[in-house]
């Protein structure tokens, strides 16, 4: 699965203007024996099924009701009995179940029913004894409603160009959503095959996770879809969709069917996504060296879908944004994005479904893994869109969340469904991303390779735990490399490449893969490494990173950790694991400066010691491309964020910056913008507005050069074309004359066309914002955003009338978002949290957040990374105590069940001490610097 929140470039410029009642959250069993729904003892205690019984097939039959909402089935469940039992344990949530049969060697006999609510559990009880080692075959009926969520079987709709509304059904069934959906063991460790049948209208189609093999017509002029039997696999991964979708197909190279479907109306924006779909696909057959294994893959665009994507296995299903590209009207950023999220989705039928975690505890190995494969393939596929280039802002957004005391490690313990929720955060997706990245770098891309290659194949259609990686990446050279291709490991072997890989960082040692990843997975936070040079001798030492005013935190940590470091004396990366709190290096000649961690490929930060800073600082300022833009975006946000540590003065940070005047590379100049912008942002809250604008005159300064140099055009390749949008729309929201001037004329223009004239497409948010600032232009953006078709368009739209300094506009963008009707509710989250940025509007964003709690955690899903970014995107650029006491107040007033337990409260009131923190310690550096500096950029010849 793949989130869909705005990044955090877009959340940065966005920023520039600007209950599930029946969960246990922190218990795994009941203190007290539980009591089923009837007043009899339910006959189990655990919120983890038992492993007595296991599923083998599933033969499911649905009748979704598009038109009283609701749905009907059976369900045959065939059974691999491990244990003596008498009770069949299972889940169902939400739905009636009748008419429960057992069907043994003995013959036929129903089975008593009890319900456990609370844990989603159905006991399915025997007045004999099932024998193990015996098979059996259970029996139920079921009826639901169509959910009304974004999980489970929930009803979804769209708006025709002709204003008709048309429902269509479809399934989310990740983490914990398939028990809504029909009676199933729903742990991922209960793999089975599924045979399923679909009735629907003959308006309707039915697609699942594979081929149609018939339809079968029914009384009363309904049909029947048959579907093939799936492979092996884990409920959470079954999926199924009644609509009147269209289709475009293609095949690959290896002959796997690849279709797009989306309403009728959209499907001329699919052809992108069928390309990119054939192309990674293929891909990633060659990659793993291990064939696709389903006849098809489908690609659904859903109008209605609360995270960015979803992997089930045969049909993948997207958020409209995520898969609809129109190449007149969708940006660079656009393409880049849809490429990354359809490159996600494929990773994951190797890695994910083909090979599933045992439990979510070890989520990273589905999600860390698919975000990592993400960007390999893009680069190696499609090199034009320069995906390397924005690797390393996953990396920055893991480390904001792990440097707080509640961040958690890679692999955690959960049980309860919150929890489970709770996981799909930056730390399993960027943070497993970036310490995967930091082995490929440790033991060289070719023999990372082999290693999960072996590992997929070793463990196709089974579970596994975070060992079986580590074993299968430990020893590539031995005899024992299942199935690999010879030639690839032969080649790889005889060329001595661990020679040249691995082996560099350290001698005499036998390689532990497992032994230096759980110090980065077992645990939580990241090392800051302190570098001093004193002549030939580097003393390293290293700690834990940590915002926080109590030191004892920081302690017990421990690291190995792959340094890189290349210094002034000669490219070369040299390479060093630092396996103890305290070592020293020597250099060969003592050099001018030194730079560790290159390329920020090792998911850690560097304190420059003594002079290290202020080498560095004056190597920025002559000749900063004797670093690579990585280096110096790294650079970049080390020194900001060593800031808050009181590790640097704030005076250095900013004398780091001044380097910036001459950058023009988007990562650098992006986390530039990253570190200096949400300084001004904390003081937009606060009534400070002298050192406020004092603050943005210097950013705008800074870039000035770089902005004026800017085309209102498409040219350039994505990395520049990407900078561009970034930059015009800074200087627009920062008032900055020549952008307002350029974007509102383009505006006028466009308004007098009615709409009708082309707009260069990277630039058409800057207009917009510009463009919304007034009523008569709000009103014109809003129709045009009510009747496009373009999915792209209709989100640049969404977010520039949020941006809008219009009160009563940004009250009516909430509450119709919350209603649905004329603007989705998926993209509610979004509104809340552009508004939240905006300066007229972040007191309505916390009102409104406090107001419809109880509604947004229902609709949204609790523990939900939705509902964490709107809490954290509404709360994070607080900076005072009173604020800090109503945040704490409002969340402290709530029940366990509805929230209070979540780790993104903690997370809040940690951010908020944070930043009070940073506003006492270094407002008065930060006046008597800028009163310093501020004006004098434009003048000087940098």
């Amino acid at each position: 699965m793949v989130g869909t929140m705005l990044g955090p470039a877009v959340l940065l410029l966005v920023s520039l203007s600007l209950s599930l009642g029946a969960q246990l959250p922190n218990q795994d069993a009941v203190k007290d024996a539980p009591i089923a729904t009837n007043g009899q003892p339910f006959p189990w205690t655990s919120m983890r099924l038992p492993k007595a019984i296991f599923p083998i097939h599933y033969d499911l039959s649905l009748h979704p009701n598009l038109t009283s909402l609701d749905f009907s089935g059976v369900v045959r469940i065939q059974l691999d009995v491990r244990e003596d039992t008498r009770a069949i344990v299972l889940h169902a949530k939400q739905m009636q179940v009748s008419n429960v049969v057992l069907l043994s060697p003995e013959g036929v006999k129903p089975l008593e029913v009890l319900e456990y609510p609370r844990f989603h559990q159905l006991a399915l009880v025997s007045d004999t004894t099932l024998t193990k080692g015996r098979k059996y075959e259970v029996h139920l009926e079921f009826a639901a409603n169509l959910s009304d969520s974004f999980h489970g079987f929930y009803k979804s709709s769209y708006r025709t160009s002709s204003g008709e509304v048309r429902v269509l059904a479809s399934t989310q069934f990740e983490a914990t959503f398939a028990r809504g959906a029909f009676p199933c063991f729903d742990e991922p460790a209960f793999k089975a095959n599924f045979t399923i049948q679909i009735v629907r209208e003959p308006r309707h189609i039915a697609i699942s996770n594979m081929p149609k093999v018939k339809t079968v017509e029914l009384p009363g002029g309904l049909l029947e879809d048959h579907f093939d039997t799936t492979v092996k696999m884990s409920t959470y991964l079954v999926a199924y969709i009644v609509s009147d979708f269209l289709s475009v197909s293609r095949t690959t190279q290896h002959g796997v069917k690849i279709s797009v479907y989306a309403v009728p109306e959209k499907i001329d924006q699919t052809a992108y996504a069928l390309d990119a779909a054939v192309k990674l696909l293929d891909f990633y057959d060659d990659y793993f060296d291990i064939p696709y294994p389903l006849p098809k893959q489908d690609l659904a665009a859903i109008p209605d879908f609360q995270s960015g994507a979803m992997e089930n296995w045969g049909l993948t299903t997207y958020r409209e944004t995520a898969l609809l590209y129109d190449p007149e009207k969708s940006s660079a950023s656009d393409k880049l994005g849809i490429t990354k999220v359809i490159a996600h989705e494929l990773a994951h039928q190797w890695f994910g479904n083909l090979v599933t975690m045992e439990w979510w505890n070890d989520l990273w190995l589905n999600e860390g893994f698919a975000k990592f494969m993400e960007y390999i393939s893009v680069d190696l596929t499609y090199p034009e869109l320069q995906v390397d280039d924005f690797f390393l802002g996953k990396c920055f957004e893991a480390m904001e969340v792990d440097s707080l005391s509640s961040s958690h490690p890679v692999s955690t313990p959960v049980e309860n469904p919150t929890q489970i929720q709770e996981m799909f955060d930056d730390v399993s997706y960027d943070k497993g991303a970036c310490i995967l990245n930091m082995l490929q770098d440790f033991l060289t891309p070719e023999a990372f390779e082999i290693g999960i290659i072996r590992y997929l194949k070793k463990f196709s259609y089974q579970n596994t735990v975070n060992s079986h990686l580590w074993e299968s990446l430990t020893d590539i050279c031995n005899s024992d490399v299942l199935g690999v291709e010879p030639t690839r490991h032969t080649e790889f072997c005889s060329k001595s490449s661990l020679q040249s890989g691995a082996s560099k960082w350290f001698s005499g040692d036998e390689l532990d893969v497992r032994a230096i990843m759980d110090t980065w997975t077992l645990q939580e936070g990241f090392p800051l490494v302190t570098v001093e040079v004193r002549g030939r001798e580097v003393r390293l030492s290293q700690e834990r990173y940590l915002k926080t005013d109590d030191p004892s935190l920081t302690e017990g940590f421990l690291w190995q950790i792959p340094l890189t470091y290349k210094t002034s004396a000669s490219n070369t990366v040299h390479r060093f694991l630092l396996k103890s709190k305290t070592d020293v290096l020597y250099l060969p000649e003592e050099v001018a400066w030194v730079k560790f961690n290159v390329d920020m490929s090792g998911y850690y930060m560097v304190h420059y010691a003594g002079e290290g800073w202020n080498s560095i600082i004056k190597l920025l300022q002559h000749n900063h491309t004797a670093l690579s833009s990585n280096d110096r975006a790294s650079l970049i946000q080390n020194i900001f964020q060593l800031v808050s540590i009181g590790k640097v003065k704030l005076d250095q940070a900013l004398e780091l910056s001044l380097y910036l005047s001459k950058e023009t590379e988007i990562m650098a100049v992006t986390q530039g913008f990253g570190e200096l912008v949400p300084l001004y942002k904390l003081m937009e809250k606060r009534d400070m507005s002298v050192l406020e604008n004092q603050m943005k005159g210097y950013i705008v300064e800074l870039f000035q050069k770089l902005i004026d140099r800017q085309e209102w055009t498409d040219s350039g390749s994505v990395s520049q074309r990407m900078l561009r949008s970034y930059l015009l729309l800074f200087a627009c929201v920062r008032n900055y004359a020549p952008c307002v001037e350029k974007a509102m004329q383009l505006f006028n223009k466009w308004k007098e066309s009615d709409g009708k004239m082309s707009l260069p497409v990277d630039v058409t948010m800057a207009i917009f914002v510009v463009g919304a600032r007034t009523p008569e232009g709000w009103d014109f953006l809003f129709e045009k955003y009510r009747h496009s078709m373009q999915m792209s368009v209709k989100s640049r739209m969404k977010t520039a009338m949020a941006i809008s300094p219009l009160q009563d506009k940004l009250a009516w963008m909430l509450e119709q978002s919350l209603d649905g009707a004329v603007m989705k509710t998926q993209d509610l989250p979004d509104v809340l949290v552009s508004i939240s940025r905006n300066p007229r509007g972040y007191k309505m964003a916390w009102d409104f957040l406090q107001r419809h709690w109880h509604t947004l955690i229902k609709r949204f899903d609790l523990g939900s990374n939705t509902v964490s970014y709107m809490v954290a995107g509404v709360t994070n650029q607080y900076s005072t105590r009173e604020m800090l006491n109503e945040v704490r107040s409002f969340f402290s007033s709530l029940t366990e069940e509805s929230g209070s337990e979540m780790r993104c409260i903690q997370q809040t009131y940690e951010t908020i001490e944070d930043n009070i923190r940073w506003m006492d310690t270094h407002l008065p550096l930060l006046q008597n610097w800028l009163n310093k500096h501020s004006g004098k950029l434009v003048h000087e010849d940098l």
